[in-house]
C-alpha cells in the first residue's frame, strides 16, 4: 500500500495547480497578462500619436462603456429590461452643469448653478442619478419584462419635457455650456499645456480620465458579477420563484441592482458632457437608449467585456463612417441627400444585433473564445 502511494505522488506533484492557488509569477506568465500590458501602454502612448477627431470618438466610445456596463449589470445579468438609460445619462450631465456653473444668462435664460468644485460636481452628480433611479426602484422591484421596459419608457418623455421647458436648469432648446473638471488645480480644458513636444489639450487631458473612470468601472462591476451579488442577480433571471425560495430578496436585489445602473449611467453623462463641452436635450432621447440596447446585444448580455466591445462598435461606427464618408460606397457627407453615416450606422448595427442574436448568441466579446474550439485539434482518444 505504501509503495502504491509512493509512485502516485508525482503525479498529484505534477498535476496544474488550481487557478485560485496559482502564484504571483504563475499569473505574469500568462499570454494573456502580457497582452493586456501591451494594450495598457498602447492607450496610454494615443494621446500622443491621435489626433482631435479620434480622441473624441475615443472618450466617446469611454462613456458608452461605462453606462453599457450599468445596464449590462441590470440587462443582462438581472433581466430586467430599461428602455429609459438615457434619462439617467441626462440627470448626470444635467446635474454637474447645475452643480459646477455658475449663475448666469445664456440664450436669453437666466440659467442656475451652484458654482461648486467640478470635481465635488461630478461626484454629487453620480449620487443624484443613482438617487433618481432609486425614486423608481420600487417600481423596478416590482415589474419585469416589457411591463418594466414600457414604465421606464416613460421616463424618457418625462425628461425630454422637463429638458425642453426647465430654461433656467438645462438652457432650453439650445443647452448650456458644461464647466471644464478641475482637479488638485490642473484644469481638463482646451488650454494647451505641452508634454514630450506634443501640445496637450482638452480631449489629450480627458483622454487618461476616460481611461481612469472606465477601468474603476469595468473593475467594480466584474466584482459584483463575480461575488455573490452576482450569482444571485443571475437566479434572479434565471428564474425569479426558484431565487426567491433559495431566499434571494428578488424585489431588493432588482431595486439595488436599477440604482447601481443609474449611476453608471450618470458617470457615462458626466464625461460626455465634458467630452462634448455643451449639453443638448436632443441627443438623450429614445435612441440613446435604443443603442445602450445594442450595445450589450451586439456586446454579449451579462458580461463586462462585452458591454465594453458593444459599446466601441456602436459609438465608433458612426464616427469612422462620417471621416470616411468621401470614400465609402452609398454613404456621403451629412446635408448632401445620400445616405447620412449616422443612418448607414443604424442600419449596420441593427444588422449586427439580428447576426448576432442568430448566429452567435454570446455576442461579439465570446467571438474570441468561441474560435479556438471550432479550430481546436482532435485528440487521439475523442470522438469524432
Amino acid at each position: 500500500m505504501s509503495d502504491t502511494t509512493a509512485e502516485a505522488a508525482p503525479l498529484v506533484t505534477n498535476a496544474p495547480a488550481p487557478r485560485g492557488t496559482e502564484s504571483l509569477t504563475d499569473r505574469l506568465r500568462r499570454p494573456r497578462t502580457y497582452a493586456v500590458l501591451i494594450a495598457s501602454v498602447l492607450l496610454l502612448a494615443l494621446p500622443f500619436y491621435l489626433d482631435r477627431f479620434w480622441l473624441q470618438a475615443g472618450l466617446f466610445a469611454m462613456a458608452a462603456a461605462i453606462g453599457a456596463i450599468g445596464l449590462n449589470m441590470l440587462t443582462g445579468a438581472t433581466g430586467q429590461l430599461s428602455m429609459g438609460h438615457a434619462f439617467f445619462l441626462a440627470v448626470g450631465a444635467y446635474s454637474y452643469c447645475i452643480l459646477a456653473g455658475e449663475s448666469s444668462t445664456e440664450n436669453g435664460h437666466a440659467l442656475t448653478g451652484l458654482g461648486l468644485p467640478t470635481w465635488l460636481a461630478a461626484i454629487l452628480a453620480v449620487l443624484l442619478a443613482g438617487a433618481a433611479g432609486g425614486l423608481f426602484s420600487p417600481i423596478a422591484g416590482r415589474l419585469r419584462g416589457a411591463y418594466l421596459g414600457i414604465a421606464t419608457l416613460a421616463l424618457i418623455f418625462i425628461g425630454q419635457h422637463v429638458l425642453f421647458n426647465a430654461g433656467s436648469l438645462t438652457g432650453g432648446y439650445n443647452g448650456r455650456a458644461v464647466p471644464p473638471l478641475s482637479l488638485f488645480g490642473f484644469t481638463f480644458d482646451d488650454t494647451e499645456v505641452v508634454v514630450a513636444a506634443v501640445p496637450f489639450g482638452s480631449s489629450e487631458k480627458l483622454w487618461y480620465v476616460g481611461l481612469a473612470a472606465l477601468l474603476l468601472a469595468a473593475l467594480f462591476a466584474r466584482g459584483v458579477l463575480r461575488g455573490r451579488p452576482g450569482r444571485a442577480m443571475n437566479a434572479i433571471r434565471d428564474h425569479r420563484i426558484a431565487a426567491g425560495v433559495m431566499g434571494v430578496p428578488v424585489a431588493r436585489y432588482r431595486a439595488g441592482v436599477f440604482v447601481l445602473s443609474s449611476m453608471y449611467a450618470g458617470l457615462a453623462g458626466v464625461l460626455l458632457a465634458l467630452v462634448f463641452q455643451r449639453t443638448v436635450p436632443e441627443y438623450f432621447g429614445m435612441i440613446l437608449s435604443l443603442e445602450y440596447l445594442a450595445m450589450i446585444v451586439i456586446g454579449g448580455l451579462g458580461s463586462v467585456a462585452g458591454a465594453v466591445v458593444g459599446a466601441f462598435f456602436v459609438s465608433l461606427l458612426p464616427q469612422v463612417l462620417t471621416h470616411y464618408s468621401d470614400s465609402l460606397p452609398l454613404v456621403s457627407a451629412p446635408g448632401t441627400g445620400g445616405l447620412a453615416p449616422g443612418e448607414a450606422s443604424r442600419y449596420l448595427y441593427g444588422a449586427a444585433v439580428v447576426a448576432v442574436v442568430l448566429f452567435l448568441p454570446g455576442g461579439l466579446s465570446r467571438l474570441g473564445i468561441a474560435l479556438p474550439r471550432v479550430n481546436r485539434p482532435k485528440k487521439s482518444g475523442e470522438k469524432k
